[in-house]
């Protein structure tokens, strides 16, 4: 069998070479075509006619055959170029597959429909190999779940558009993939509210522990490597902000913060168990829409901020993740209006598990208006979440020429409860103390009121 080596480039470079050269043999042609094909007798005589006349069809067919020889010239120098951007694409694919070859070869094997045949995918629905497929774009479908030991979920169909649409969630990640990107969600044509942004995809489960090492004579077993930390939940998407002249304008409430992934398993094999993975830490929910007015209104309310993701669960014997803060309350902006009232804070994420912590309240929204108006309502902080208590939300403030109170912040939540001691070890060691129990979240401050004297009341 004999081989052949290419240097791409320098195939690339013999191209453009051959491609100069057929430019210069065009150019020579054309430049003595003139002398070539036109030629008058030397004198009036039949013998200087017929001499003039041959010289002139020599020259004629130099250019017939000329234009032949440039059009193969140019056909080659052509099949060339496509021959080494051809060995350029091949090498570039054989780079790619050798940083990763499983997932390439999963890639190629997915397209002969082997995967389908999987007796796995019969009973439980997802085959043991192979990606996800992605939703539909602009029907919100959810991105199909990837093979049960390799693969990537698959991505979320977004929303084009829609009356408080939901875009669909990426689908679940494999063991050591990861999950789908969420779709994006689509936007509402209303005049009291917005479309929801679409929901962010669960973080992936952490990949499995490492197994732990055989004994050698009389030593112990190795020890497990620790399961991998779920996946980060997403971000809420921010409420829209409102916007009218007539009397009640209401922002929209900001998306909730996607769940945080499960921890991994913990590896076998060894005499002690590996350690297990911690639960993801639980998205922030969205900040609340925004609300403005003018002249004639009574009331401007924003959104509320989105309540914080919950955290993940961790695997046996894991922790389970921190909840998401509460997503900050929109602010509210009224000109010669009666009050304008700040937006709630979003609550806490409540942990999943013990030992998790919950997430802290969000900021209550602010709250202004312009001389003429008579109150200006405070927004209230949002409560902190389960588990460790999460500290409660700041109270909003006001702004305004006329002195009023600051607003007052929440209760954090209760502390969460103790854990449970570990069992004892294989050999002689003992159980593992209790957890100590999270201490209650502390209040959150009351903002601070103007010191300027209230101003007068309308007639």
């Amino acid at each position: 069998m004999s081989f052949m080596s290419v240097a791409p480039e320098l195939v690339g470079a013999a191209a453009a070479d051959l491609g100069s050269i057929g430019s210069a043999l065009r150019a020579a042609a054309a430049e003595a075509s003139g002398s070539t094909t036109v030629v008058l007798a030397a004198g009036a005589d039949e013998v200087s006619s017929v001499i003039s006349e041959l010289f002139r069809a020599c020259g004629q067919h130099y250019q017939a055959i000329s234009a032949q020889a440039a059009l193969f010239h140019e056909h080659f120098v052509q099949t060339l170029t496509s021959g080494a951007g051809a060995y350029a694409t091949a090498e570039a694919a054989n780079a790619a597959a050798a940083a990763d070859p499983l997932t390439s070869l999963v890639g190629q094997i997915q397209t002969t429909g082997l995967f389908n045949y999987d007796p796995v995918k019969v009973l439980t629905g997802r085959p043991l190999f192979g990606n996800g497929a992605d939703g539909a774009p602009g029907t919100g479908q959810a991105g199909g779940d990837c093979g049960w030991l390799i693969g990537n979920g698959g991505n979320g169909g977004g929303l084009f558009s829609g009356f408080l649409g939901q875009a669909g969630a990426g689908g679940g990640g494999g063991t050591g993939g990861g999950g789908g990107t969420g779709g994006t969600g689509g936007a509402a044509d209303g005049a009291l509210s917005k479309g929801y942004a679409g929901i962010g995809g669960h973080g992936g489960n952490g990949g499995a522990g490492g197994a732990g090492g055989n004994s050698s004579g009389s030593g112990v077993n190795g020890t497990g490597g620790g399961g991998g930390h779920g996946g980060t939940g997403g971000t809420g998407g921010a409420g829209q902000t409102g916007t009218a002249s007539g009397n009640a304008v209401f922002g929209g409430g900001g998306g909730g913060g996607g769940a945080g992934g499960s921890g991994g398993h913990a590896g076998g094999g060894g005499a002690y168990a590996g350690g297990n993975g911690t639960g993801g830490t639980g998205g922030t929910g969205g900040t609340g829409g925004n609300a403005t007015t003018v002249n004639g209104s009574n009331t401007v309310a924003i959104g509320h901020g989105g309540d914080g993701g919950g955290g993940g669960a961790g695997a046996l014997g894991g922790s389970g993740g921190a909840g998401g803060g509460g997503g900050a309350g929109g602010t509210a902006v009224a000109a010669l209006t009666n009050r304008a009232a700040g937006g709630g804070g979003g609550g806490g994420g409540a942990a999943a598990t013990a030992g998790g912590n919950a997430g802290a309240g969000g900021n209550g929204g602010s709250a202004a208006h312009i001389p003429l108006g008579l109150t200006g309502a405070f927004g209230a902080g949002g409560s902190g979440g389960s588990g460790t208590g999460g500290g409660g939300g700041g109270g909003g403030v006001v702004i305004s020429p006329n002195g009023f109170a600051g607003g007052t912040g929440t209760d954090g939540a209760g502390g969460g409860t103790a854990g449970l001691g570990a069992n004892g070890g294989a050999f002689v060691n003992s159980g593992g103390d209790g957890g100590t129990a999270g201490l209650g979240g502390s209040g959150g401050h009351g903002a601070v009121g103007n010191s300027n004297d209230g101003g007068a009341g309308q007639p």
